[in-house]
């Protein structure tokens, strides 16, 4: 595997989060360490789960480093898992519920999965083939023949601690791109990478009671990121299975919720809750946003009488808490962080760089471009990929390297800084529309379309063109009650866009199809325009 070789955080990390979780639970074994809709574990009962589940493995020959796989909604047996996988020494493969059958045989299939614990929401997803594959596989909600019990497998495990020996360099987690074509990328992290991202936990009070609320899948890095501290810091966990945003108002208003992470759309769909304000939130210490960037114009809905309020300033304005927004990859790299409540200024970036960590902007040849100018962003930091599994050469496509020779990851983000240092964000590389040899932005026509009040959603795609090679199409969401026309719309965006940007359509739609932390998928609004040039 490349050495990738990152730069040592300002304290760097002495125990692994295996060592950490395994003293929080001899610390205080009865304070509560996981709680699910109406089931909850202390810490003493989590520990015994971990050993047994690590145990469970060991007996089946597991060794270290092997890679074990879960596809499930958020749970108790998920979250037990996950630890106990790592307490085995094993590595845990968190697969996407948003994965097709074809993308997830891959997955297991790159990766030489030796279990795979599956729930009933997601048989489907895999009963078509995980028999043809020599992997133990386990039921973790059901019953099925070619399927052993999960409960019943760790009911009859050893409780005692297997005290394997964990190492910094170990496979911690490996967690696959989408994959909706090709061999999906397994993006691999080893305890180091995991035991760097704690030094969050203090200055984010993570170790002072903290309860979190994650309602986005643990397979997701996004979750990852905040599961990972509450659990370093001794703390309590509450998983939601599924997202609803009033359900969640209510959980954090039960149970006194004091952190959470939440992806744009999700502050979306919590701030438009009509009746928000009636909900006590004042427990709430740190909000974060991750994922996506938290537009500053994306709108919360307009309730009769009220005006269209962007998102950011609606959260900072209402939801009690600070409201830190970052900045990264799952691959790790560079990361910002906006603390949006200190720069009300700055919400239309996504921070600065955070402690320890370098961005730098690139063009196409590879070379750095001002800090003003818009180009590639590379990034460096403490926490960072080991690299993608098995595949030095696509490691290797994923690096650029300053002067000196280090190793920067190329995000296939575009942005640049403002004056301040603040980053600001143009487009995924991927989605710059290329129209008569001109790089149009398509983040900068969004936002031009989510000004208007009637649009309350947006993304814009390059279509074939045969004048221009490909042309601007707007795609958007109008708010209830909105009656005027996709032309209209587009007339008025133009009017006010450069000549080089304007749109060559704007279609209206019920919705626009999401990731399940929210992504727009750009890839599925595009595919049906050039397929039709295809045939």
């Amino acid at each position: 595997m490349l050495a990738i070789n990152p730069p040592a955080p300002a304290t760097a990390p002495t125990r692994t989060i295996v060592e950490v979780v395994r003293a929080n639970a001899q610390t205080h074994p009865d304070k509560l360490a996981l709680v699910c809709e109406n089931t909850s574990i202390s810490w003493r009962e989590f520990d015994r789960r971990i050993n047994k589940i690590a145990n469970l493995l060991l007996s089946m020959g597991v060794a270290k480093g092997d890679n074990i796989a879960i596809i499930s909604p958020n749970s108790i047996p998920y979250a037990a898992l996950f630890m106990g996988i790592l307490r085995a020494g094993a590595c845990v493969t968190p697969l996407s519920t948003m994965a097709s059958p074809d993308a997830l045989q891959k997955m297991l299939t790159d990766c030489g999965a030796k279990a795979i614990f599956v729930a009933a929401q997601y048989l489907d997803l895999v009963e078509g083939f995980v028999t043809d594959l020599d992997i133990a596989r386990f039921a973790l909600d059901f019953d099925h023949p070619a399927f052993q019990s999960f409960s019943a497998a760790v009911e009859q495990a050893d409780v005692t601690d297997p005290n394997i020996a964990i190492d910094m360099s170990d496979a911690f987690n490996l967690i696959y791109s989408s994959g909706t074509t090709g061999t999906p990328k397994g993006i691999l992290h080893n305890h180091w990478m995991r035991a760097a991202q704690m030094d969050r936990v203090s200055p984010n009070g993570y170790d002072d009671d903290a309860r979190t609320l994650l309602s986005t899948p643990l397979y997701s890095n996004t979750t990852i990121v905040s599961f990972l501290p509450t659990l370093y810091g001794g703390s309590t966990v509450y998983l939601m299975p599924k997202f609803d945003a009033r359900g969640y108002l209510e959980i954090v208003e039960r149970e006194k919720i004091t952190h959470t992470m939440l992806v744009p759309v999700q502050y979306k769909r919590i701030m438009d809750v009509p009746d928000f304000e009636t909900f006590d939130l004042t427990s709430m210490k740190v909000k974060f946003s991750t994922s996506a960037p938290l537009r500053a114009a994306v709108k919360a809905g307009t309730p009769t009488g009220l005006k269209a309020k962007a998102v950011k300033a609606d959260v900072l304005a209402r939801f009690p808490g600070k409201l830190l927004e970052y900045y990264g990859l799952t691959e790790g790299g560079g990361v910002t962080v906006l603390n949006s409540a200190e720069h009300p200024d700055k919400l239309h970036t996504v921070g600065q760089p955070a402690p320890g960590n370098e961005i730098r902007l690139i063009d196409e040849a590879g070379n750095e471009v001002p800090s003003d100018e818009v180009g590639e962003i590379c990034g460096r930091g403490p926490t960072m990929m080991a690299g993608y599994y098995g595949r030095d050469d696509l490691t290797a496509d994923y690096i650029w390297r300053d002067d000196a020779g280090r190793v920067f990851f190329r995000s296939g983000d575009m942005g640049r800084f403002d004056k301040d240092g603040f980053l600001i964000l143009s487009d995924r590389k991927k989605d710059m529309i290329i129209s008569g040899g001109l790089n149009i932005y398509a983040d900068d026509l969004e936002l031009m379309l989510l000004a208007d009040p009637d649009v309350i959603d947006a993304a814009v795609i390059g279509v074939p063109s045969e004048a221009w090679g490909e042309t601007p199409y707007g795609l958007v969401v109008l708010r209830a009650g909105a009656t005027r026309t996709g032309d209209q719309i587009c007339v008025d965006a133009n009017a006010k866009l450069g000549k080089s940007q304007r749109l060559s359509a704007v279609e209206i739609r019920d919705t626009l199809p999401r990731s399940s932390i929210g992504k727009i998928l750009k890839k599925e609004l595009r595919v049906p325009f050039w397929d039709a040039v295809k045939t």
